[in-house]
């Protein structure tokens, strides 16, 4: 019972030390694979701007991409350009 207790004790700090390393590793190199924004010298290129749901495994995206707008059909085949449009100005109305 005592050889039981004594491996708990080791092996449980220790898994919860290899849940926690995964997690942070897990963390810093999403940061460093997409890039934090406005990283690499100014603004991303490509922003995604709006996604819907059409069915399980479809949806359509917005993205922004040097100032167009681009409808994305995705599936879990592959992404298919269904459209583009200059990019829409955004303008706050003013208070007076």
């Amino acid at each position: 019972m005592l050889e039981y207790l004594l491996r708990l004790a080791l092996l449980l700090p220790l898994l919860g030390g290899l849940i926690w390393g995964s997690l942070w590793l897990t963390r810093w190199l999403q940061t460093r694979l997409h890039g934090a924004p406005g990283a690499a010298g100014g603004a991303r290129q490509l922003q995604l701007i709006e996604t819907s749901l059409i069915a399980p495994g479809m949806k359509l995206a917005v993205v922004r991409f040097h100032d167009r707008e681009i409808l994305l059909g995705c599936t879990r085949q592959g992404m298919v350009r269904l459209g583009e449009a200059p990019a829409a100005v955004v303008t706050l109305p003013e208070n007076a």
